[in-house]
């Protein structure tokens, strides 16, 4: 596979993080379809229709694949009667209390073709519980041309439903072909593709494939025709392990016989009855429709499983949203001087002029993540609202100096005075094309995707004009075209569905998550299925960081509690902070009170240097640590690290800054559910913090107390948005509460 692949697929999770989904994960299939009502004003491009010949899967000598989706050999020396199967297809020996319950209820609207949406906490099981009772209605042979796609962000959560999906088949003696498929880019065996932003790669790609220049491609088939290699890798993938296959098995096995292991993933889709992949190949409208016409299935025969939807409305906000920046412009503008487009090149500079022309109203004393957001710098902040109303009254201004509201119209008349917007579209288009037969990567093509873009619909999205200071002192201007609305997205694709199952441990309130889908669904709330004995959430309603309550004494009496929190267990703890600037004030009141090794995160790690960074901090699970880190940052979710910590500690509210977006969010929320100041500002925040909080307790025998440090959690608006199934406990008498709970 080489060591270029190996490091590919393990920064993905990385990428996946950090990056807009737009940006991670947008896919060349040769096709974006135009929106009828103009919502997307998606470029149609060029795709090859494939028609593959049908026959039985077992078959396979023949120089075909199957269009069909079912795979007969999936029932072949089979133990269990799949013409009455009443046989759950669970793959452990004991199904739990809360697993059982959860399994009944997925069983009951896969049955009734509806959907659920479902709050189910850390050690539940809820891979298991979610797939096997979908498994045992697909595998029932009227439901043949049913299709399991399990939906996660995260690659590493991929291997744990291909994992599950053997185990079904050891136990039951089936072969259920399964297959693993992850963004495009990530797939690609071409040299120095991981460093393009993938919308730049969908074109690289399609180019090289449509010139004929990709030979990974063309080894792959001729035309219709599936070339004897493909065939060899395809038996060689569906014998191992009864057909599941992962990722990295189909990366290895293409890479012997220099296939493309995108292509390779699409043949296997074909034949699957469960696929893993990622949220942008259902809910990406660019993506979807090519992807289905690949696998020859459609959205009607397919049961959604979403793992971690918390995550996706932010997901699929980023889908859509599109950005302009000075940086980009300037780019775009050296590229045209480069490749000889000078008829262009005045037209860029104009462009990057209007951006110029916007900020000039604009306070030049901004922030940015790197700058010192000392507490003088706003005077008034959302932390002194307590509702959309409220928001209404006040002068947005004085929260948001460095940017502004630009009107759809504004910009478009501006850039007619420079030339026809179409027209100029178009010239953008053709000279982007023209750049990436040479280069990788073209910032005219960029510029272009986002004039296209710009022409979308008001209702839903804002559009913002933004000025920041980079690392470097340089000034970044930048134009948004953002989008407020995920039902936009999720409600066309969840009411074609077959059904829809969202879960995760933070999915709360369920009846929120509902109205932000825009889906018609039943809702399950969960317990967790550790003992409650074993935890301890605790408010210490003694200080805030409200921003007109911060100060070099506010940080030093959290200091001080984070010490004696810190010195009173015994073991590893892990401190959460809302901002980096916070977490460097308040750590200066530590560093020498603190009897136990700290571990600090920072900006920017690798992939490499965060698992080495875990690993020296998991070390110390005997003599304890203190692992500081951001609430935004990597180390809130998705690290699991079982009997190692013994308290975390939620410093503050991880609140949104009070910025245009945030004020447009609240007013689209207040006025479409008449709950902005929940929907737009506050559960979003209770969101990071139960994520966090979920680090503690990973499993039965962990005992550990999570610390709620901020008098805000004590208030009755912020207190009622803990988890239901959640025991609070509100105390200055800290110190005695914690020895307590440990001796006994």
């Amino acid at each position: 596979m080489g060591k270029f692949k190996e490091e590919l697929l393990e920064s993905y999770d990385e990428v996946n993080e950090e990056l807009p989904a737009d940006v991670n994960d947008e896919i060349n299939f040769g096709e974006e379809d135009d929106d009828s009502d103009g919502e997307f004003n998606k470029k149609k491009l060029f795709e090859k229709k494939s028609n593959a010949k049908k026959i039985l899967v077992e078959e396979y000598n023949d120089h075909f694949l199957a269009d069909a989706p079912v795979d007969n050999s999936q029932y072949k020396d089979s133990n269990v009667d799949l013409e009455a199967i009443e046989t759950l297809l669970f793959p452990h020996a004991e199904i739990r209390e809360a697993q059982d319950a959860l399994i009944k209820k997925v069983d009951e609207v896969i049955k009734a073709k509806t959907n659920l949406i479902v709050h189910a906490p850390t050690g539940l099981g809820k891979t298991a519980a979610a797939l096997s009772p979908a498994l045992t209605h697909i595998m029932k042979k009227d439901n043949k041309n049913l299709t399991i796609y399990f939906l996660t962000s995260r690659h590493t959560q991929h291997k744990i439903v291909i994992d599950t999906l053997k185990r079904i088949n050891e136990k039951f003696n089936l072969r259920i072909v399964g297959s693993s498929i992850i963004g495009k880019k990530h797939l690609c065996l071409q040299p120095s593709v991981d460093t393009l932003p993938s919308k730049e790669f969908a074109e690289f790609c399609r180019l090289l494939v449509e010139g004929g220049k990709c030979d990974f491609y063309t080894s792959v088939k001729q035309g219709t025709k599936i070339m004897p290699a493909t065939e060899h890798v395809l038996n060689e993938l569906k014998v191992v392990n009864r057909g599941v296959s992962t990722t990295e098995s189909i990366i290895i096995e293409s890479s012997k016989h220099h296939l493309c292991p995108y292509e390779v993933s699409i043949l296997m889709a074909k034949q699957a009855r469960v696929i893993v992949t990622d949220y942008s190949y259902i809910f990406n409208p660019g993506i979807r429709e090519g992807f289905f016409k690949k696998i020859n299935k459609e959205l009607k025969d397919a049961i959604l499983i979403i793992d971690e939807a918390h995550n996706l409305p932010n997901r699929v906000k980023d889908l859509v949203s599109e950005y302009l920046s000075n940086i980009m412009l300037k780019r775009a503008i050296v590229e045209a001087k480069k490749f000889g487009y000078a008829q262009v090149v005045s037209s860029l500079e104009d462009i990057n002029a209007i951006l110029e022309t916007y900020t000039q109203s604009l306070t030049k004393e901004f922030e940015s993540k790197y700058a010192k957001n000392t507490p003088e710098k706003a005077a008034v902040t959302l932390n002194s609202f307590t509702s959309a109303n409220d928001l209404g009254k006040k002068n947005w201004s004085e929260m948001a100096q460095n940017e502004r509201y630009v009107s759809k119209r504004e910009f478009i008349e501006s850039v007619e005075k420079i030339k026809d917007y179409d027209e100029l579209i178009a010239e953008l288009i053709f000279i982007g094309n023209a750049i990436r037969e040479t280069q990788h990567v073209s910032y005219v093509g960029s510029v272009a995707s986002f004039l296209e873009a710009w022409l979308g619909d008001d209702e839903g999205f804002t559009r913002i004009v933004s000025t920041k200071k980079l690392k470097d002192k340089t000034d970044m201007i930048t134009l948004s075209y953002r989008c407020l609305d995920p039902s936009l997205i999720t409600a066309p694709v969840v009411s074609g569905a077959y059904s829809t199952i969202m879960m995760s441990g933070t999915l709360t309130p369920t009846s929120m998550y509902r109205e932000l889908f825009g889906i018609n669904s039943e809702e399950l709330t969960l317990k967790s299925p550790f003992p409650q004995e074993n935890r301890m959430n605790l408010i210490i309603p003694k200080t805030s960081t409200k921003y007109e309550s911060r100060s070099q004494e506010q940080y030093m009496e959290i200091g001080k509690i984070l010490v004696d929190v810190s010195n009173n267990v015994d073991g590893c703890v892990a401190i959460y902070y809302p901002s980096y600037y916070l977490m460097e004030e308040i750590t200066k009141f530590l560093d020498t009170k603190i009897s136990k090794t700290i571990f600090t995160e920072n900006p920017g790690m690798t992939k490499s240097e965060k698992q080495e960074f875990l690993q020296n901090f998991s070390a110390y699970q005997k003599k304890g640590a203190v692992l500081n880190a951001v609430i935004t940052g990597s180390f809130a979710e998705g690290i699991d690290l079982p009997g190692v910590l013994k308290a975390v500690i939620i410093v503050g509210l991880p609140l949104q800054k009070p910025d245009l977006e945030t004020k447009a969010l609240i007013e689209y929320y207040d006025k479409k559910f008449n709950k902005g100041w929940d929907y737009g500002y506050l559960f979003p925040a209770f969101t990071k913090t139960i994520q966090a909080a979920g680090r503690c307790i990973r499993s039965e025998t962990d005992k550990g107390v999570i610390i709620f440090l901020d008098e805000r959690y004590s208030w009755n608006n912020y207190y009622r948005c803990f988890p239901i199934t959640w025991k609070m406990r509100v105390s200055m008498l800290y110190t005695d509460l914690i020895k307590n709970f440990f001796e006994n």
